[in-house]
């Protein structure tokens, strides 16, 4: 169940709560907390928090021992400056709701209470842990300013005044340095946990991308296969739809005609629906069209009553990568797939050259038909198709009308 819902919310934290503190949480695992309300406390924070409060209230209690045993503070400035002190105590549990305005509060109270002087560097360091450096700048420079005069109003009875001062500007230093750092420790692990999100979302990218690709490349393959073998079933069945009266030996070929196409358009079928399942590449299967195949296809076009002239004029074709034949093979069978739909009973020339060095050419060309042709829906989609094939193989493709009024596809292809 685990892996599930991991694999349901790639950015769900996974890691222990318990032991990060509720800022950071808020932060890792923005789906625990709740739209326009401050994060919980985890037990870190609890533990933390009650460590400050112990800490806060023994320097209060040291803080209330001086004061009783230095007979030149009054006894009423000595019990105001505990309940100063206590109040302090009970303020260090809102450090983390506010912690520059309890900062900034202990700045005068912290002046005139030395019970609250633990309070004080609790709330400079929680503010340099959650604040920006430019308000731990303000607040830790007035209490800098304010401690001259407050060892002048208050001189210690052990110190000297200038190791007194010295003394608590190192403090503050200390205090406020172990604050940064545990604060641009904190912004470190946000900043890997944004840069592994990123990450995440790059990978799903490419995979979804990698995804589509294959997808169209499975539909250029099942439109340049199937086009060819339904074209085939849809002239022999107008064929004997307008020829009912044929003879039995004309209408015998015919039906053998679509048989073998249905056939084989079946088979085409299932081996494409067999790589989309199995993920494999278009190599799989029975053995792919190439240069060897243009014969038998210039024949079963043929067989369906077209005029084909098939000059197959590369040297070596041995040599011709598997790729590139049948990227020529498809573009062959695409041009007399159209000239069979756009142009019928005109005279398809399909010519193949190349030799070693030199690239592949392929041209499919026919004359203006006779006639007025109804037009094909989906007309020049497998010629957007053929393109991009091309276009992958490293070559070029271009169609268009031709000098005499036909039209002509031209391609291309590298030989390796």
């Amino acid at each position: 169940m685990t892996g599930d819902k991991a694999a349901r919310n790639p950015h769900e934290f996974t890691g222990r709560r318990w032991y990060f503190p509720s800022a950071l949480m808020h932060e890792l695992a923005p789906d625990t907390a709740r739209t326009g309300s401050r994060p919980r406390r985890t037990a870190r924070d609890w533990l933390v928090d009650f460590s400050c409060f112990l800490l806060a209230v023994g320097v209060g209690l040291l803080g209330a021992d001086a004061l009783s045993t230095n007979d030149r503070v009054p006894e009423a400035v000595a019990a105001a400056d505990q309940v100063f002190g206590a109040l302090s105590c009970a303020a260090v549990w809102l450090r983390r709701r506010w912690p520059l305005g309890l900062a900034a509060v202990m700045v005068p109270v912290g002046f005139v209470s030395e019970t609250s002087g633990g309070v004080v560097v609790i709330s400079l360091f929680t503010l340099a842990v959650h604040r920006p450096f430019r308000y731990v700048l303000w607040v830790g420079g007035a209490q800098l300013v304010l401690v001259p005069v407050y060892f002048w109003w208050r001189p210690d009875p052990d110190l000297p005044y200038l190791a007194s001062i010295l003394l608590f500007v190192v403090l503050e230093v200390a205090v406020v340095g172990w604050g940064m750092f545990v604060r641009s420790k904190r912004q470190l692990v946000l900043s890997l946990r944004d840069r592994a999100r990123r990450a995440e979302t790059e990978a799903r990218l490419r995979a979804d991308t990698a995804q589509r690709l294959a997808r169209e490349a499975i539909a250029r393959e099942m439109h340049d296969v199937l086009a060819h073998r339904l074209t085939l079933l849809s002239v022999h069945a107008g064929a004997l739809e307008f020829r009912p009266d044929a003879p039995r030996a004309e209408i015998a070929r015919a039906a053998g005609v679509i048989r073998e196409s249905a056939h084989e358009a079946l088979q085409d079928l299932r081996e494409i629906i067999g790589v989309l399942r199995a993920g494999e590449s278009d190599d799989a299967g029975r053995p792919q069209p190439t240069l060897a195949a243009l014969g038998t296809l210039a024949a079963e076009s043929r067989q369906a009553g077209m005029k084909v002239t098939l000059e197959n004029r590369v040297t070596a074709p041995e040599h011709v990568p598997a790729s590139v034949g049948r990227t020529a093979y498809r573009i062959a069978q695409e041009g007399l797939t159209n000239a069979r739909k756009h142009a019928p009973g005109t005279e398809v020339t399909v010519t193949v050259t190349g030799g070693p060095g030199e690239d592949l050419t392929v041209i499919v060309r026919n004359p203006a038909p006779e006639g007025d042709v109804p037009p094909v829906p989906g007309a020049g989609q497998g010629l957007i198709g053929l393109t991009e094939r091309a276009s992958l193989a490293g070559g070029t493709l271009k169609h268009g009308p031709a000098p005499d009024g036909g039209f002509e596809v031209r391609a291309r292809l590298p030989r390796g």
